[in-house]
């Protein structure tokens, strides 16, 4: 609900800022006494992010309508907002409140200029105005938009803390660079296991070229291995019933730990098809 109008603009502006200082200091006593991480609160900063991720390319997607719940980090301010853009330091109370006046006056402010990565926005120019449309009930900002493609997407409730486990993500995916849609398909339960399913799929892919007598590419090994060795063997594993907890991935890390075993006796052990069947490893 937006605040309400006294009609006195500078004066509402003075209390709107004060109201978003007052409800962060509220969010902050919120999450101390249910004893969450500060950091949920903490703006995204967009060259960490973009590093996490990998960046590929970037392009112009010109003017459009954002959401402003959507904007959640900024490009080189890191101080002065939280990621809901409420105000964290007296400092930017001047020009908060000149443009707080100036909207409640009904003046036409110009598009901010946002970077756009997975469903995340950083801002590049236009912090006090996204802060002062958040304090005064807006749901959307015109904006102009430059989004940067990166090797792994980003959700808008990414935290400061998933970006070393993105990073992981990434690693993996240029080691072992699946098609899109195999990618959703290959996702363990762990993501730190992504490092151990890399080493099997290399492991798979050097076997296959001392058969085949011939060398490939990641993009090749990828593709190969997930259309003639997982698909197949999750696919068996989900008729003889033993998938087990979590997902097909997990299913593949737990069989592949088994493998050699299976190469050296030529036979499953009790033991070994009671764990698959228990889904563990």
């Amino acid at each position: 609900m937006p605040p309400r109008s006294t009609g006195l603009a500078g004066a509402d502006a003075q209390d709107d800022f004060l109201r978003a200082r007052r409800r962060l200091a509220v969010s902050r006593l919120r999450r101390w006494l249910r004893r969450e991480p500060g950091e949920v609160d903490h703006i995204l900063p967009f060259d960490e992010v973009v590093s996490a991720l990998g960046r590929l390319q970037e392009r112009d997607a010109g003017t459009r309508v954002v959401p402003l719940d959507a904007v959640v980090g900024t490009v080189d301010r890191t101080r002065g907002f939280d990621r809901h853009f409420r105000p964290t330091t007296p400092e930017v109370r001047a020009r908060w409140e000149r443009i707080a006046t100036a909207m409640r006056r009904g003046e036409e402010m110009p598009p901010v200029d946002l970077y756009k990565v997975g469903e995340a926005y950083f801002v590049k120019d236009g912090h006090h105005r996204v802060s002062v449309s958040r304090a005064l009930g807006f749901d959307v900002i015109d904006a102009h938009v430059t989004e940067v493609v990166t090797r792994i997407g980003a959700a808008r409730d990414l935290q400061i803390g998933d970006l070393p486990l993105k990073s992981h993500e990434r690693v993996f995916f240029e080691r072992i660079p699946l098609p899109a849609d195999a990618r959703a398909r290959v996702a363990t339960s762990d993501p730190w296991a992504l490092a151990q399913l890399a080493e099997n799929v290399e492991a798979w892919g050097w076997r296959w070229t001392q058969e085949h007598e011939r060398m490939m590419d990641r993009k090749e090994l990828a593709t190969r291995w997930y259309e003639e060795e997982y698909v197949p063997v999750v696919t068996l594993l989900r008729d003889a019933g033993m998938l087990g907890r979590g997902t097909e991935a997990d299913a593949y890390l737990r069989v592949g730990s088994d493998r050699y075993r299976l190469l050296r006796t030529h036979e499953w052990s009790e033991d070994v098809l009671a764990r698959l069947r228990a889904g563990q490893g």
